[in-house]
């Protein structure tokens, strides 16, 4: 029986099993700084402006290719090279989690935005090697649904710091809170300890010049320059018009004159879960359809859904039809990057996976770290409608770099 002939829940396997325990440790870090951290900084009085300032503290995520060739260089002994990483990042984050709670916050701001840094700078070397030992555990017909029950984890992740312990934080002390959350990166701790190190696919960098040089030559000489290229520009322009247009979702729905309440409510509850069925039946029929096919199909979706936003801004506020359109454009998101994750695994080389999937995912990055900042510019200039019909058409050229990078035809 060929891969493309086995029904889809042969691939729910113990592989698909250590994803959804890498996934959500690999995520809760993120949520803890975007969530927990905000909140707890907020009740103490912090003002608005230095609270805004604790953004910078993100920096690690964008850049973390800078450092990621270590990971493909050094190993740890018994451990090896992916476990060992990864080990070393979730037991220095449940400890550097937990000592945070126990600073005060209205003496002690530097020293927290100091761990706060570090927490980023561990979750972002965490994601670096997980990304790599899921690329290098699964066979290219698992890579979809790996990547599909890795990003849903990873979301569900964020219930613990923006729900869970937003309750714990009403009955019991801040620092109690912290040791509780930072608690839930010990099942990831586990989960490495217990699983295998992948298999070695040839040799690994020799020393830091190799680590450093050896992946981006590989990346070049593998199919030229040109190649290269068309491949840097597919990553960079397939989620380009999404990301853009839920740059200022927020702004645009008050703008429309939703509610808070409103907005809150029917985000929270829509958005979570179509993203969640998206990515799974993304990955259940990326099985089935391939890597190629899937980023065809779920680009086209993830690209229409955004029309949704202006046909919202032509109705108004319609809070039916907002559910509609964030139910839409996150089931369509979660097909998207079902695909274009798996995608990016399958790029990398096996033997540098932590160096190239660190710099692809980086590069992926960029949109929503600069080129959204001049959205605001843009919606000034045009107006919502036709500022939703213009992310539509920046969604174009990413999809026709597919006929160079992933044609349809070809597995």
């Amino acid at each position: 029986m060929t891969s493309t002939s086995r029904p889809w829940h042969h691939y729910l396997n113990r592989r698909m099993l250590i994803c959804a325990f890498l996934g959500f440790s690999s995520g809760l870090p993120l949520f803890i700084l975007l969530s927990l951290l905000q909140a707890w900084l907020t009740k103490s009085g912090l003002n608005v402006k230095a609270l805004g300032l604790f953004a910078l503290v993100m920096f690690p995520y964008t850049w973390k290719f800078l450092w990621s060739p270590l990971m493909d260089r050094f190993h740890f002994g018994k451990l090896g090279r992916r476990r060992g990483w990864m080990a070393l990042t979730q037991a220095t984050l449940f400890v550097a989690i937990g000592a945070m709670g126990m600073l005060d916050p209205n003496t002690q701001v530097a020293t927290i935005a100091g761990i706060a840094s570090l927490v980023a700078f561990l979750s972002a070397s965490q994601d670096i090697v997980i990304d790599a030992y899921r690329r290098e555990i699964l066979p290219d017909s698992e890579q979809g649904l790996g990547a599909a029950v890795n990003v849903n984890a990873y979301k569900v992740a964020g219930m613990v710091p923006g729900a869970l312990s937003l309750f714990l934080a009403d009955h019991m002390a801040w620092q109690a809170v912290f040791w509780i959350t930072a608690a839930f990166m010990l099942p990831g701790l586990i989960c490495t300890l217990l699983i295998k190190e992948p298999t070695v696919y040839g040799a690994p960098p020799k020393n830091i010049r190799e680590a450093v040089l050896l992946p981006f030559q590989e990346f070049i000489a593998r199919d030229g320059w040109r190649s290269a290229l068309w491949i840097l520009g597919f990553i960079f322009l397939y989620k380009l018009g999404d990301s853009m247009a839920t740059a200022l979702a927020t702004r645009f729905y008050i703008d429309l004159g939703f509610s808070l309440t409103q907005i809150g409510a029917i985000s929270k509850t829509t958005s979570l879960w179509a993203s969640l069925v998206g990515g799974l039946v993304g990955g259940i029929w990326m099985v089935q359809l391939g890597i190629n096919r899937a980023l065809w199909i779920f680009g086209v979706v993830q690209a229409v859904t955004i029309l949704g936003f202006a046909w919202l801004a032509q109705v108004g506020a319609d809070p039916i039809v907002l559910a509609i359109v964030i139910g839409g454009e996150a089931f369509g998101v979660g097909l998207g990057t079902a695909a274009f994750v798996a995608y990016i695994a399958r790029t990398t080389d096996p033997r540098y996976t932590a160096t190239q999937y660190a710099l692809f995912t980086s590069l992926a990055a960029v949109p929503r770290t600069f080129i959204n900042s001049s959205v605001g510019y843009i919606v000034a200039e045009t107006g919502w409608f036709t500022f939703f019909v213009l992310c539509f058409w920046l969604a174009v050229p990413g999809m026709l770099i597919l006929t160079k990078v992933a044609p349809w035809n070809e597995k």
